[in-house]
């Protein structure tokens, strides 16, 4: 099913994130929302999965290994295809220049380490939200119009 068809609690959410831990705890968290859930620890394997899981919004630590989430957004919207998918950094870099870093990549939002869990399930939702309502629109669905503007929290 194309994003815009499939039922609110099935939106497809790509966690990438080094820390086991940290990235299997978000998976979790976003699964008890009804999210389908990928949650992989390192760019190569990220890349592998968007050959079979389109997801609707990828969350990227900027931290990883090898090739960083900047790197790895990049190739994924280069895989998945421009409008596809929205994007999350999620890092423990803090400043105000690493947010306009974020927002200069083409990540939708910056969220810094350790998130707080309903902040992030409730911004990972509404994307999942504006992501659908964005596909729908592109098909001539009827439907809430899409969330165009950038919000770096």
């Amino acid at each position: 099913l194309s994003p815009a068809e499939r039922p609110v609690s099935s939106s497809r959410v790509l966690v990438v994130d080094d820390n086991a831990d940290a990235a299997d705890m978000l998976g979790l968290a976003l699964r008890t929302q009804g999210h389908e859930v990928k949650v992989v620890h390192d760019p190569a394997a990220a890349l592998a999965a968007v050959e079979t899981f389109v997801p609707d919004v990828a969350v990227l630590d900027i931290g990883l290994p090898a090739m960083d989430g900047y790197e790895l957004g990049t190739r994924l919207r280069e895989a998945l295809g421009t409008g596809t998918c929205r994007f999350i950094a999620l890092t423990g870099y803090s400043q105000e220049s690493d947010r306009r870093r974020s927002h200069e990549a083409g990540f939708h939002h910056h969220l810094v380490k350790p998130v707080d869990l309903d902040l992030f399930t409730a911004l990972v939702a509404a994307e999942a939200a504006a992501m659908r309502a964005a596909t729908a629109s592109d098909l001539g669905a009827e439907g809430p119009p899409a969330n165009k503007g950038v919000g770096i929290i």
